[in-house]
């Protein structure tokens, strides 16, 4: 989403950055102390999932970190795995569902217990030695996508898909080495590997070789906002007189090497980092690219770097040989995961409630009027600092109200939506369908949204409700507006709709969990929340996931220029944004908070079950 169509919005990397130290292409980059990896081995990958820091390398060696000791009082705590060859890729979306490959096309599983053998490594039993078999060809690099499915690529093209249930092998073009591959959000998958190879995976399942008229050995892919893909790795320059890194821009069908004043040693990934992209490579290299412009990063290191893991909160490790973690962070574990705040005495006051039934929301008007809804017809409209029972407008449950300024919208449970007038209810839309709505959001009294279950989209333009088109069947939780061109609408598993002013379509959020609600100040600053302590930020170009160490549902989520930004959710969980950390607040309640309200004049509401409502001045 863009605020305006300027070009500097379409840039690859849109914001120059600010040149104190610690701005990323001044940062300093240091190892990590006390790993548990020795001088010998090679860390060739990790991913940070549920809070937890997995990394892989030679020897079949997995390194978990979760900032907490174990029996021993390693904070780097070696894992059992079921074989000791190297493993070079590791991939998965939650704790109990890891996918790692590596040497003579092994493939393990972590199913949150133990890891546990899938695939290669198979030996012959007449030598007792690795069987030379197409099951044993090596693999190097693995990705998979948002639904749940992988790939892995390795030597003589192998390309191996993981269809959320069992691995099984894909045609390939090509028969030379793969080291790369990466799932974009528009469910294209692409592999790369040495004499220039770039492959693509179309969305009806086909692999179609680009044909890259360069040479260059590709070891790292990264797709940019723009859509173009960039490629990283090496090859031999005659007129150099030896081997050189070199990065290659895909744009338009087009295969253009990208020259810098610097000469580059062979690169070995490249990921999204801060504004721009962070490079690593060959004795100890680490370069910051922003606005085309490369950088020479501190790194006080001569050994090969080969992987870079972005963390929660946008910081980055980097992995490599000899052991190698780095990174440019003052504390990787605040980093790995969002601090909680010590429970203290809480800032939050429980009010008096007129009703003891579940409350599902609540909201601002225009004139600052607040109103909140629940179970059984209950809707509440608070005067002063007392809450007082409006009449019911049906004994269905209201799950969402809108003050349009020309009179207060409820809608709930079988499509009913009524409006009133400040004395009486009245009827207003019925869909005749057993479909709940969920949420209402409106520009003025002549312009009103509404959405609900089963993708259900409806628009009312001041004469009629009419239903949109949403291409889903997921139920819809809230609304979330910057003006009637730009919408968004979370979902089940992860969905996301995004509104244009013309027609609603998918936005990768990049989470399976449910979303249940989202919230920004700006088009480039928005935050999406939902099941399982999930809590999401764009900024403007990406998604990216924040870890919370939280085991509640996060169910709701607003911000006011007075207020701040507030989160709750189930077990009477309240979060707060400050200089851009979440913190945890003792809310003084365990009750499950269901929808939250940061009110123009600074106050904040929240309201849930057993028809609790808390007040934070």
């Amino acid at each position: 989403m863009s605020e305006t169509p300027s070009p500097s919005r379409r840039r690859f990397f849109s914001k120059l950055l600010a040149t104190d130290n610690s701005a990323p292409h001044r940062a300093a980059w240091y190892r990590v102390p006390e790993v548990g990896a020795g001088d010998g081995d090679v860390l060739w990958s990790g991913l940070v999932v549920d809070n937890t820091l997995m990394v892989v390398g030679d020897e079949g060696m997995v390194l978990r970190y979760n900032g907490e000791a174990d029996s021993q009082g390693r904070l780097w705590q070696p894992m059992d795995v079921p074989c000791k060859l190297p493993l070079h890729g590791v991939w998965g979306l939650s704790l109990n569902n890891i996918f790692a490959v590596g040497w003579m096309g092994c493939i393990l599983h972590y199913d949150g217990q133990q890891w546990s053998h899938l695939r290669g490594g198979i030996i012959d039993k007449k030598t007792d030695r690795y069987a030379a078999c197409q099951e044993n060809t090596p693999l190097f690099a693995m990705d998979g996508n948002s639904q749940g499915q992988a790939w892995a690529v390795g030597d003589n093209g192998l390309i191996l898909h993981f269809d959320g249930q069992n691995w099984q092998q894909e045609d390939s073009p090509s028969q030379v080495n793969l080291r790369a591959v990466l799932c974009s959000s528009d469910n294209n998958v692409y592999a790369a590997g040495a004499e220039g190879t770039v492959l693509m995976r179309d969305n009806q399942g086909q692999w179609v070789n680009l044909n890259c008229p360069l040479s260059s050995g590709f070891h790292a892919l990264l797709v940019l906002d723009d859509g173009s893909l960039l490629l990283a790795g090496g090859r031999y320059f005659v007129d150099q007189g030896g081997f050189r890194g070199e990065l290659v821009l895909y744009k338009n069908g087009t295969f253009k090497a990208l020259n810098f004043e610097q000469t580059l040693p062979r690169l070995r990934a490249l990921k999204a980092y801060k504004e721009g992209v962070l490079l690593v490579g060959d004795q100890g290299h680490l370069y910051y690219l922003n606005n085309w412009r490369i950088d020479k990063l501190e790194s006080n290191s001569r050994h090969d770097l080969m992987d870079i893991i972005v963390l929660s909160t946008g910081e980055a490790l980097v992995v490599g040989d000899f052991g190698t973690i780095m990174t440019a962070t003052d504390d990787f574990t605040k980093a790995l995961a969002l601090p909680a705040q010590a429970a203290g005495k809480s800032p939050w006051q429980i009010m008096p409630s007129p009703s003891k039934n579940q409350l599902w929301h609540i909201t601002e008007g225009a004139d600052g009027s607040c109103y909140a809804c629940g179970e059984a017809g209950t809707v509440l409209h608070l005067q002063g600092d007392t809450w007082q029972l409006l009449p019911a407008p049906s004994d269905l449950t209201v799950h969402c109200l809108w003050d349009s300024g020309s009179g207060l919208f409820a809608a709930g449970q079988l499509g009913k939506i009524y409006r009133f007038d400040g004395e009486n209810w009245s009827l207003h839309y019925d869909l005749h369908l057993d479909l709940t709505i969920l949420a209402l959001w409106g520009s003025s009294p002549n312009s009103i949204y509404a959405v609900g279950d089963e993708g259900l989209i409806l628009h009312f333009d001041g004469l009629r409700w009419q239903r949109m088109p949403s291409g889903t069947k997921s139920a819809l939780y809230s609304l979330w507006a910057w003006d009637e061109q730009r919408m968004l609408a979370p979902g089940d598993f992860g969905l996301m709709l995004r509104y244009n002013g013309t027609e609603w379509t998918e936005f990768n959020v990049g989470s399976e969990n449910f979303l249940y609600g989202v919230w920004g100040d700006s088009l480039s600053n928005i935050y999406a929340v939902g099941l399982s302590g999930t809590l999401a930020h764009f900024n403007g170009q990406r998604w990216q996931q924040m870890a919370t160490r939280l085991r509640a549902d996060l169910l709701g989520i607003s911000g006011s220029a007075q207020a701040g930004v507030f989160i709750v959710g189930t077990h009477g969980c309240v979060m707060r944004l400050q200089d851009g950390q979440w913190l945890t607040e003792e809310s003084g309640t365990d009750a499950g908070l269901r929808s939250v309200c940061a009110t123009q004049t600074g106050v904040v509401y929240a309201v849930g079950d057993r028809g609790t409502i808390i007040r934070r001045r």
